[in-house]
């Protein structure tokens, strides 16, 4: 585990380029009100790290429609059940790494 968090602190130094991912801007225009620049840019850090592009959009749909996460989450198709994996985990990922503190 200690190689993806090194990976995170890299991108950490280079996220300065004010281009926000997919994930982080869906996040920046959600309504949640623990969403700020500072934990978006940190969810964005780690979805490049553990999602591809693709899926890190398709991901940021659900900040505007959580019936769709729930509609993969219960899709049979085994591609949807193969990205719904890869979220869990990158939620998880997410959190942990995010909400420390």
């Amino acid at each position: 585990m200690k190689p993806f968090y090194l990976a995170i602190a890299l991108f950490g130094l280079t996220a300065t380029s004010g281009l926000a991912g997919p994930i982080e801007s869906a996040c920046l225009r959600s309504d949640r009100q623990a969403a700020n620049r500072s934990l978006c840019g940190c969810i964005q850090s780690v979805a490049d790290h553990s999602l591809s592009y693709g899926d890190q959009r398709r991901a940021a749909q659900f900040f505007s429609n959580p019936q769709r996460a729930q509609d993969v989450r219960q899709s049979d198709r085994s591609s949807d059940e193969a990205f719904w994996l890869r979220y869990k985990a990158f939620g998880a990922n997410a959190e942990s790494f995010c909400t420390q503190g």
